[in-house]
C-alpha cells in the first residue's frame, strides 16, 4: 500500500500515514480549526506535484482562495475549485457573482445548478476522466451538500457512489462533516464505507483528535482521545494516556448480545443503527463514539464501566481458534452467501465463505480490494474475472492481485466452503 504524507507529521505518526485510496472523512465540532488540517493536505500535495480538486459548498470560491493565498499554498497549476456554493447557497447574489467579472489565474468550475445532483455528479465525474490519476481531493461540506439537496438520503446517495469511485481512481479525498447537523445512523453509514473516520471536538477549551475508523492499519492507539495543539499553522498531537479502553471491547459487546438473545440487526434496531455498524464494534474495526457506546450499554443492560475492565484469562490458548468460535462469529449474510470472520487484526482478515446452493453472485464478495487467496475447503464453484470463467473444486486456489470476480456461481445442489486470506 503507497503512503503518503497528510501535511502533519504528528497525524502521520499516530495513524501510519494517509493510504493512497483513502476516504477520509471528518466528523467536526465547531471551533476546531479543523480548516488547519485541510490547509497542511492542501500544501502537502502541492509538495507532491499532485492536483488538488477542492468541491465547495460552504464557502465562496474568493473566501476559499483567499484562505489559502494568506499561508502561501496557492499553486494555480495545481489547484482546480469546483464552485457549488454561488449558484447554490449564494443563490446567485451579485456579491458572489461579481468575483467572475476578473480573470482568474485559476482554474475554476462553476456548477450553475448543484442542487441537480445528477449535473455535479456528471461535472465531477468529466473532471475525474481528465485527471491524470493521484489527485488530492476536499469536500469542504457533506453537511452543505445535505442542505442544498434536503435530505441526507441524497447525500449518503452520493457518498456510496464517489468514494468507491475515488477510491479505484487512486485518490485520496477529504470530506467534512459537522457532526451535530446528521443523526447517527447516516454517521454509521457512512462509516461503513469509507476507509478512514476522523472525528474532532473540543471540551472545556481543550481539542481533541480521535479515530473511529482506520482501515488497513495494525496500531489501535488511534482509536484512543488525543488531544492536540496549534502553533504557527502547525498542528501537535499529545500522546493520549494508556489503557483509556479494553481490547475485549468488541468482544464483550458481542458476548452481551448474545447473552442477552439479541441479534446484530435486533441490537441495531434498539439504538437506530445498522447491523454493519453493530459487526465492525464487536470486531474491533471501529470504535464507536461516547453517544452510541452509552446507548449500547443501556440496550444490553450493562454497566458501562464493565466494557473497560480488561479479562484476565491465562488459561486460554491464543493461537486457537475453535471451528464453534468461528460458527458464532458471522459477520454478513445474504441470500446468496454467509460470512464468518476468522482473524481480523487490521492489516490481514481472514474469513469463510458459504455459497448456497444453485446461487449465482453478481460481483464479489469481499468490498474491498486487497490481495487474496481462495481456498476452495468444500464443494464446486465457478468464478468469473474479466470474459473468462473458471469451475474450482475441493482443494483448488485462487490468487487475486489485481483482478475483481465478476460473478461467483454454485450450480450444484450443494453448499460450498471457501476460505479466505487478505493482506
Amino acid at each position: 500500500m503507497q503512503k503518503i504524507s497528510s501535511g502533519i507529521k504528528s497525524i502521520d505518526s499516530l495513524v501510519d500515514f494517509l493510504h493512497i485510496g483513502d476516504n477520509i472523512v471528518w466528523e467536526v465540532d465547531s471551533g476546531t480549526s479543523y480548516d488547519i488540517f485541510i490547509r497542511n493536505f492542501i500544501r502537502q500535495s502541492f509538495e507532491d506535484s499532485q492536483k488538488v480538486i477542492y468541491i465547495g459548498f460552504n464557502k465562496s470560491p474568493q473566501s476559499t482562495i483567499n484562505s489559502i493565498k494568506k499561508d502561501n499554498l496557492l499553486n494555480p497549476e495545481h489547484f482546480v475549485f469546483v464552485d457549488c456554493f454561488t449558484s447554490g447557497k449564494g443563490k446567485n447574489d451579485n456579491t458572489f457573482l461579481r468575483f467572475y467579472e476578473n480573470p482568474s489565474d485559476i482554474k475554476i468550475i462553476r456548477i450553475n445548478n448543484p442542487k441537480d445532483i445528477d449535473q455535479f455528479t456528471e461535472s465531477l465525474n468529466a473532471l475525474e476522466d481528465s485527471l491524470p490519476p493521484g489527485a488530492r481531493y476536499v469536500f469542504d461540506s457533506l453537511t452543505g451538500m445535505q442542505d442544498l439537496w434536503g435530505n441526507e438520503n441524497d447525500t449518503y446517495k452520493f457518498f456510496t457512489f464517489m468514494c468507491p469511485r475515488l477510491y479505484d481512481l487512486d485518490t485520496v479525498a477529504y470530506w467534512i462533516l459537522e457532526k451535530d447537523a446528521h443523526n447517527q445512523k447516516f454517521k454509521a453509514n457512512l462509516r461503513h464505507i469509507t476507509q478512514v473516520v476522523f472525528e474532532l471536538y473540543k471540551r472545556r477549551e481543550e481539542l481533541y483528535i480521535k479515530a473511529h475508523k482506520l482501515e488497513g492499519r495494525k496500531n489501535r492507539t488511534a482509536f484512543k482521545p488525543h488531544s492536540y495543539e496549534i502553533a504557527d499553522g502547525n498542528i501537535f498531537v499529545i500522546p493520549a494516556k494508556k489503557d483509556s479502553i479494553s481490547p475485549d471491547f468488541g468482544i464483550k459487546i458481542k458476548e452481551a448480545r448474545i447473552k442477552f438473545g439479541l441479534s446484530q440487526k435486533d441490537l441495531a434496531d434498539k439504538i437506530d443503527m445498522t447491523p454493519s455498524f453493530i459487526s465492525q464494534i464487536e470486531s474491533n474495526q471501529i470504535s464507536p463514539s461516547l453517544n452510541s457506546f452509552l446507548q449500547i450499554a443501556a440496550a444490553l443492560n450493562i454497566n458501562p464501566a464493565h466494557l473497560f475492565e480488561k479479562d484476565k484469562k491465562p488459561e486460554e490458548t491464543s493461537w486457537l481458534i475453535k471451528q464453534d468460535s468461528i460458527k458464532q462469529n458471522l459477520s454478513e449474510k445474504t441470500r446468496a452467501y454467509s460470512i464468518y470472520n476468522i482473524v481480523s487484526n487490521g492489516s490481514t482478515l481472514s474469513y469463510i465463505t458459504t455459497i448456497n446452493p444453485k446461487e449465482n453472485l453478481n460481483g464479489h464478495f469481499s468490498k474491498h480490494k486487497k490481495n487474496e487467496l481462495i481456498y476452495v475447503l468444500k464443494g464446486t464453484v465457478s468464478v468469473k474475472i474479466g470474459n473468462e470463467e473458471k469451475e474450482i473444486k475441493t482443494g483448488d486456489t485462487v490468487y487475486l492481485k489485481d483482478s475483481i470476480p465478476s460473478a461467483w456461481i454454485n450450480r450444484t445442489g450443494d453448499r460450498a466452503e471457501l476460505i479466505v486470506f487478505c493482506n
